[in-house]
């Protein structure tokens, strides 16, 4: 294989796993094709939805036994599969609105507890309104846990229903009925961290190249070199999907802390010595399942491997990350509409109107707006003393209307108990840093002493701990 990674290679990364659900299917869903009926035409016209309703209530009939409910669930994971977009979200609705609770039987056990006193029939009532709150579609969906892939095809439901919930309050019900199913079975507690290696098998190298969400791995070369001597990958899997990672994280085992991604990934840069390293820089984040969405594990995940890398490497000292800054332009761009040159201090503004030869209505946004201003000495100049200042006040002082950091990563940094640490000039000029954090990169720390008190005042107070130059900068206009 070319070291460059086409479109067509993701897409067949992707289509593997279709591929394999077909195939461990096949045999299992064998026996259940008589009883059935045929399959249905890929759109799902109303004809094929009705016989479609009798394949999935088989499904639920309890007087068949385990084998037969297992190749039913598989034949009726086998019909989802051959339908086409249309079709597959006709099958779901057909699922959600069938196989909802029955409202009429609620409203009857809500009004029976209501008039009971006796405690032992008070419980009874109870555990029944409890069964009638439980829509039929859950034990449906149950039945894939039983099935090879059959987690996997269940994750990947969910990534459809997120979409297909946004516009029909039907499938947002199903979408969260099935979340709660895979909260349960993705507890923490169930997950396995391993280290991923240049000598891991080829299947999983080609899902971290697809995966990889924060830095782009550009082909084989690049996924070496992270993964060389000096650089660590760690990822969660869960035991039903052995072969599928559901979030990894990407280390460099450095001396000092590091602020400028591009030197980070520098491909012929020379290997350095873990062993003597006092710094492990986590660098990329990258959650690998859509259907896992709203299910965290990124806070276990990086607190497991501190763990493990403080084991394995003795002298690190430093626990840090390099990470992006994802919403900062969008935020200064719109403060900047919002008041034109009331970002600005005094000799700020003087610096950027110095400039006028340059751009001769030169402002904060039109400056960003210049072609290769980072190459642009003048320019770079000019900016760095403001944004450095404005994107400490944006991770510091910045929130939502519920009191979370604007930022997300920075929320996710400091909700795990982590400290800003350090704003890095041009820590990344590829045209993403640019274009979301006008190439600022910023590093969160993580003191192992200090990780449960940061974490308390973040989620109670609201507080980003800061070290003590970013906290002075933050106050300044």
């Amino acid at each position: 294989m070319t070291d460059s990674a086409p479109t067509s290679f993701f897409e067949g990364v992707f289509d593997r796993t279709l591929t394999n659900l077909r195939s461990a299917w096949r045999e299992i869903a064998g026996s259940a094709r008589g009883v059935l009926g045929g399959t249905p035409r890929p759109d799902l016209p109303r004809e094929d939805a009705i016989r479609l309703h009798q394949q999935m209530q088989s499904c639920l009939d309890g007087r068949v036994g385990a084998v037969t409910a297992r190749a039913r669930a598989a034949e009726l994971g086998r019909t989802y599969l051959a339908l086409d977009p249309a079709g597959r979200e006709r099958f779901l609705k057909l699922l959600a609105r069938e196989f909802d609770v029955d409202h009429d039987e609620i409203k009857r056990r809500c009004e029976s507890l209501s008039g009971v006193t006796e405690p032992v029939e008070r419980a009874a009532v109870e555990r029944a309104l409890r069964d009638a709150l439980e829509p039929p579609r859950i034990a449906l969906l149950r039945q894939f846990n039983a099935l090879p892939e059959g987690v996997k095809f269940l994750v990947d439901r969910r990534a459809e229903l997120i979409d297909f919930g946004r516009r029909d309050p039907l499938l947002f019900g199903l979408e969260q009925d099935l979340k709660r199913l895979l909260r349960d079975w993705f507890d923490i507690g169930f997950l396995e961290l391993k280290r991923i290696t240049w000598g891991s098998p080829a299947a999983l190298l080609e899902e971290l190249m697809a995966y990889e969400a924060v830095h782009e791995i550009r082909g084989w070369t690049d996924l070496k070199n992270r993964l060389d001597a000096d650089r660590r990958c760690f990822a969660f899997f869960h035991p039903r999907m052995p072969d599928e990672p559901l979030i990894f994280v990407e280390v460099a085992v450095v001396s000092g802390m590091a602020g400028d991604i591009h030197a980070l990934l520098y491909e012929t840069a020379p290997i350095g010595n873990p062993h003597a390293a006092d710094t492990a820089i986590f660098y990329s984040i990258s959650n690998c399942q859509r259907g896992l969405d709203g299910i965290s594990f990124g806070d276990f995940l990086i607190k497991r491997v501190v763990d493990a890398l403080a084991i394995e490497l003795p002298r690190l000292k430093i626990f840090a990350t390099l990470s992006p800054v994802p919403g900062f332009h969008a935020w200064l761009d719109r403060e900047v509409r919002a008041a034109p040159g009331g970002l600005l201090l005094p000799g700020e503004r003087t610096a950027i109107e110095a400039l006028g030869e340059v751009l001769p209505q030169g402002d904060l946004l039109a400056l960003l707006e210049h072609e290769d201003w980072h190459l642009d000495k003048r320019i770079a100049g000019a900016l760095r003393e403001p944004l450095i200042r404005l994107c400490a006040r944006y991770l510091l002082r910045e929130r939502t209307a519920y009191g979370r950091a604007l930022d997300p990563v920075a929320h996710f940094h400091l909700s795990n108990g982590a400290r800003v640490e350090r704003l890095n000039w041009l820590g990344d000029v590829s045209p993403k840093g640019l274009q979301q954090s006008a190439g600022i990169m910023v590093n969160y720390r993580y003191q192992l002493d200090e990780i449960e008190s940061n974490h308390e005042a973040y989620r109670a107070e609201g507080r980003a701990v800061a070290s003590l130059p970013l906290r002075n900068l933050a106050r300044i206009g």
